[in-house]
């Protein structure tokens, strides 16, 4: 059974930093690309971030590059995502996604699997 599932979220202050984690089980991890979506209330799922199954390409949305950087670690199963200088824009509930593929995607229809959520809140 495919399991993903995040932790590191909060509530933090603007211009702090969170590093979300995503742990995966019931896959093969190591040959999956992987990725951060985000969604806020009233707004639709967008992207944030992706890495491919080797970790060597990634990609990220304009409104978060140069402040969020994605990694993984193939032997713990694990993909995080580092988040610095939060704005209160970035305010949302954070998914990690994972899909069948290597290459790493950047809209949620190129996902088949999604964890429950984190939400991180960033104060003014």
């Amino acid at each position: 059974q495919v399991q993903l599932v995040e932790s590191g979220g909060g509530l933090v202050q603007a211009g702090a930093s969170l590093r979300l984690s995503c742990a995966a089980s019931g896959f093969a991890f190591g040959s999956v690309a992987m990725g951060w979506f985000r969604q806020a209330p009233g707004k639709e799922r967008e992207f944030v971030a992706s890495i491919s199954q080797g970790g060597d390409t990634t990609y990220y949305a304009d409104s978060v590059k140069g402040r969020f950087s994605i990694s993984r670690g193939n032997a713990r199963n694990t993909v995080f995502l580092e988040m610095n200088s939060l704005k209160p824009e970035d305010t949302a509930v954070y998914y990690c996604a994972a899909r069948r593929y290597s290459a790493a995607a950047t809209t949620p229809a190129d996902y088949e699997y999604w964890g429950q959520g984190t939400q991180v809140t960033v104060s003014s």
